[in-house]
């Protein structure tokens, strides 16, 4: 307990100590898979940092200082059900990374739309895809190993990286140069993994009202889950009412299956949309998920 009240002390004391917090285009020519996008479609952010409308997809990197950076990074991925971006959370816990030592970026990524996409069940995974592929391609800029990029994914964002993280095969965007576009580590804070009628809105947003049986196996992920899924950090509360805890249970127990390492937390009161600070044992799961990262090779060797 002593120690994991000094790590965090450590994280609060140092929360702003990053180095860089910078804007990075997803894409420098023509966005893939885009229509023209409508006069009326324009981004909006609300009073809740509630973000829509996006057409143009960015990363906020929060780099730490050069001396601090430890060769991880991680890529975060909001939440919204697919219908908005929340990112408030995520930029919490990208701060907290930075402060230890590890790369982050917050990904605004392109929203279902069949206003501004040709095929939008496509649309986020190409920003996934797109966005790896830009940490790996720039990691000596960053001071990144390309061998320890993660991505972390929250509620509907859980759902993109466990898409990205177990349908590699799916290529969806141009990688003429054939970087692996295979996320080192995954974690992903209750996530959508099962598309049921429990969680209708985000299946909706993403594949229609009326998916076929293939495209609800599809997209129902730990059915993806093979001995190359990468490895895993799940958490989820219990009393979450929004998405049901057997969401990440399923997927656990895929990964169980296939011999990938994976740990699960499961905490007895959160809700749904914690971040680090607003839950009962508010630091147990990002000090777990720490300690986890570190044992599997992805972090600092300091405390």
């Amino acid at each position: 307990m002593k120690r994991a009240f000094i790590f965090f002390f450590c994280i609060l004391s140092s929360s702003f100590c990053y180095a860089q917090d910078l804007t990075i285009p997803l894409y420098q020519e023509q966005i893939p898979n885009a229509k023209k996008t409508p006069a009326d479609y324009i981004e909006e952010t609300d009073s809740n940092g509630l973000i829509k409308n996006i057409s143009i997809p960015t990363m906020q990197a929060y780099l730490p200082d050069k001396n601090k950076a430890n060769g991880t990074a991680v890529i975060i991925f909001p939440g919204g059900g697919y219908f908005v971006l929340a990112p408030k959370k995520c930029i919490e816990i990208a701060k907290a990374f930075s402060a230890l030592g590890v790369a982050a970026f917050v990904v605004k990524y392109r929203l279902p739309s069949d206003k501004i996409m040709n095929d939008k069940t496509i649309g986020p995974l190409q920003d996934a895809q797109t966005a790896i592929k830009t940490v790996r391609r720039r990691a000596g800029e960053w001071n990144i190993k390309p061998n320890k990029i993660g991505m972390i994914g929250l509620s509907a964002g859980g759902h993109l990286v466990s898409t990205a993280g177990t349908q590699l095969n799916r290529v969806v965007i141009d990688n003429k140069a054939h970087i692996s576009l295979r996320p080192d580590f995954m974690i992903l804070l209750y996530p959508v993994i099962i598309y049921d009628p429990d969680i209708p809105r985000t299946r909706e947003n993403l594949i229609g009202k009326k998916p076929t049986a293939k495209a609800l196996s599809l997209y129902s992920t730990n059915k993806s889950v093979n001995d190359i899924t990468p490895p895993t950090f799940l958490v989820h509360a219990a009393d979450d009412d929004v998405i049901p805890m057997k969401n990440s249970l399923q997927f656990f127990d895929a990964l169980l299956k296939a011999k990938v390492k994976a740990e699960m937390h499961i905490l007895q009161t959160g809700g749904h949309g914690f971040g680090i600070y607003d839950v009962e044992n508010k630091d147990s799961w990002f000090i777990g998920c720490y300690e986890w990262m570190r044992k599997n090779g992805f972090g600092s060797a300091e405390r």
